[in-house]
């Protein structure tokens, strides 16, 4: 099942494990049973500190293709039901060397807030193996289950478990059940899994305080291309920064081919992500990954509280939060979120195998999802208000060539129907008429552009009607020593190279304010904290 490339490549990554891991299979009958047997044997057969085992654990393991990793005969708590492959590959790569000791890379407060947990948690997460947001909420919840034995966590492949998807009506992945209950359904980051957990066991966040970090020059907010060209840019000058975000790569992460980021001709999210990870791993910045920030105080010195209650004080602040989905507002939406009305068509497309869909929003992300639906769905429908696609002509005439794809322009959405908690059609107007139609369908796709992120600086500065934080040609804000950069802002075109640029840029008019202002906000700092903070070290 793996090629010669793959198994040297684990060769490389299992040399240095510290601890055995069995693969324990569960015994019986399943037609992928063997399939799964021989893909855990060939991984097992790279290194002496893997093996394969078959057992039967009763009510520990759900199915012939479960199976759990014990370490040194002790159950870890991680199990996977279903063949770990696709996407999903690198989650069980991880879990096995991070069962065998290599450091699990989140921050110290999160590791705390994790191991303070005090009851009995089974989460179970339902996938698709060509779904690229998965592996991040498979692989946070592993790291859970390592981090404390009261955890356990399964990967649950909805391709081989499709009795139990129809049972609990699962229509988009992942969706993320707790103790039998839906916990989190769709695109979910890491950190919004940990505040979950914190407002279910809100005594878990006193132990997430630790050492305060010393002033800072710069804490920049957002992990996406504006937030890491920011913080790499602020490093080079010699500052000292810390970085806060839910997640690296932010909403670039969620995009699939990248064509127009100039000198790579071509590029996914994921892969971008990894390289911006990989790039900030370059300089001294403090990463706070899997956090965001819960309260900023203004002043002289600003006052950062995250949302494991650590608190950071810094002399500038960088804001680089991005933007999420554009909601439709229309009836039916909300309502259905996960039951035939989705954001993301790389996750939940293969849920609509088949069926007619369609999607809201005619300019690129639009057009990009009907293309991708297209080689999965029935059909897919376009729908744009405006009388012309805003897509790039390259976009539509690929969309134009392909005969499963219609074009409605110039229409307007009404509502979403649903009848028995799944969609079964939308309502629209023809602009033009002003006369109401319905096209029956199985799902909606909203690609109508994005919302900014910018409620973490509301009445600090100035923002616009629509939420963006207001700059000028320096990337400042209204506030004295807070900056913003990239799709948060009112600089227009949302692009990963503008946004790149506009990072650099806020860095260096923060360099340039810290240049006259650095001592005297030490000596406010020195003032107004010093104390407090030396005894907080």
């Amino acid at each position: 099942m793996l090629t010669k490339d793959i198994l040297n490549a684990l060769k490389g990554y299992t040399g240095n494990m510290q601890k055995a891991v069995t693969f324990v299979l569960q015994t019986g009958e399943h037609s992928k049973r063997a399939q799964l047997q021989q893909f855990l044997a060939e991984i097992a057969g790279v290194s002496e500190k893997l093996q394969l085992q078959e057992r039967d654990c009763g009510a520990a393991l759900r199915s012939p293709v479960s199976f759990l990793l014990e370490v040194d005969g002790e159950d870890t708590g991680i199990r996977f039901s279903g063949i770990p492959s696709g996407h999903e590959f690198n989650s069980l790569v991880l879990a096995i060397l991070q069962a065998s000791g290599t450091p699990i890379k989140l921050d110290d407060s999160l590791k705390a807030m994790v191991a303070n947990v005090r009851e009995d948690l089974h989460f179970e997460v339902f996938i698709s193996l060509s779904c690229h947001n998965c592996p991040d909420v498979v692989q946070a919840l592993n790291q859970f289950a390592l981090l404390n034995p009261r955890i356990r966590t399964e990967m649950i492949d909805g391709g081989l478990f499709q009795d139990m998807v129809t049972e609990r009506d699962i229509q988009g992945v992942p969706s993320v059940y707790l103790n039998g209950e839906l916990f989190a359904n769709g695109k979910v980051t890491a950190a919004e899994l940990i505040d979950k957990l914190a407002a279910r066991n809100p005594d878990i966040t006193e132990a997430a305080a630790g050492p305060a970090l010393p002033l800072q020059d710069v804490v920049v907010i957002g992990g996406g291309p504006a937030g890491v060209s920011a913080a790499i840019y602020s490093a080079r000058k010699g500052l000292q920064v810390t970085l806060v975000a839910d997640r690296i790569g932010g909403q670039v992460k969620d995009t699939m081919d990248i064509e127009n980021l100039i000198s790579v001709p071509k590029t996914t999210g994921p892969a971008l992500s990894g390289a911006l990870q990989a790039h900030l791993a370059e300089y001294p910045v403090t990463v706070k990954e899997h956090l965001t920030v819960a309260r900023i105080e203004q002043g002289p010195v600003k006052v950062v509280t995250l949302s494991s209650k650590e608190v950071i004080h810094s002399k500038t602040i960088i804001v680089a939060t991005g933007a999420k989905w554009r909601e439709l507002g229309v009836p039916g939406e909300k309502e259905n979120i996960g039951n035939g009305v989705a954001y993301c068509p790389h996750c939940d497309g293969p849920f609509f195998k088949g069926k007619d869909v369609a999607v809201i929003g005619g300019g690129n992300s639009g057009i990009e999802a009907a293309l991708d639906l297209a080689g999965i769905v029935k059909s897919v429908s376009v729908f744009e208000f405006l009388p012309e696609l805003k897509a790039d002509k390259v976009l539509v005439d690929r969309a134009q060539s392909r005969d499963n794809i219609s074009i409605y322009k110039n229409v307007a959405t009404r509502s979403i129907k649903a009848e028995s908690g799944k969609v079964t059609a939308i309502e629209y107007v023809e602009r033009d008429t002003d006369e109401t139609r319905e096209l029956p369908l199985d799902g909606v796709f909203v690609q109508i552009g994005l919302v900014p992120n910018s409620a973490v600086v509301e009445g600090i500065v100035d923002r616009t009607r629509f939420g963006e934080i207001a700059i000028n040609e320096k990337c400042q804000t209204s506030a004295e020593g807070i900056y913003a950069c990239g799709d948060v802002t009112t600089v227009p075109y949302k692009q990963i190279v503008i946004s790149m640029g506009e990072g650099a840029k806020a860095s260096l008019a923060a360099f340039e304010y810290l240049l006259a202002e650095s001592d005297n906000l030490q000596a406010i700092y020195d003032s107004q904290f010093g104390s407090a903070a030396s005894q907080a070290a």
